[in-house]
């Protein structure tokens, strides 16, 4: 069933959204066709068709966590353009002390 020149005012004003009547016409046109796009799409599933939110099965292809040999944080420190009192010093970004 196709859009009405009213509806589609309906929904501009509901959005807040001032149309002119050139305005109206074209878009009537449109919505029709995404609203005809949508209805194919969700005319297409059926229940043989399961429901899924990827097209491809995801699997987890994360290593396992080991615990490894590192950097001690005096290392780490040392590469810092700045440290202090064992921490990484940096600029303040916010209005805060």
């Amino acid at each position: 069933m196709p859009l009405t020149k009213a509806e589609v005012a309906r929904l501009a004003g509901l959005a807040r959204i001032d149309l002119s009547d050139d305005e109206l016409e074209a878009m009537t046109g449109q919505l029709d066709i995404v609203l005809e796009a949508v209805a194919s799409v969700s005319a297409a599933v059926d229940d043989s068709v399961p429901p899924t939110s990827h097209a491809l099965e995801l699997t987890n292809v994360f290593r396992d966590d080991v615990v490894a040999p590192s950097l001690s944080p005096d290392a780490v420190l040392a590469m810092a353009p700045v440290a202090e009192d064992g921490r990484f010093r940096v600029p303040h970004i916010l209005e805060e002390a």
